[in-house]
């Protein structure tokens, strides 16, 4: 389980080196940031159990996130 974050940080690097090439600063950072994160849990050698929920809390908090940002951040556009 501990090579699967090792994937996981290998994915979110080539997504970060993406968007910081292609001038979305902020989002590279974020996903810089997702790489240290699974990269570092991925050489920490936790139990399996553990490490199962860590990834649920990690999609609990991305979905209640890209929930908060769709409904009140984000501004609908109209026929574009």
């Amino acid at each position: 389980m501990s090579r699967m974050y090792r994937v996981m940080g290998f994915w979110t690097g080539v997504f970060a080196v993406l968007f910081f090439v292609g001038e979305m600063y902020e989002v590279s950072l974020l996903f810089f940031a997702q790489t240290a994160a699974f990269v570092g849990l991925g050489f920490m050698n936790l139990h399996e159990r553990t490490y199962v929920y860590i990834f649920g809390a990690y999609l609990t908090l991305f979905m209640v996130s890209f929930s908060y940002y769709t409904m009140f951040i984000m501004e609908p556009t109209i026929g574009h």
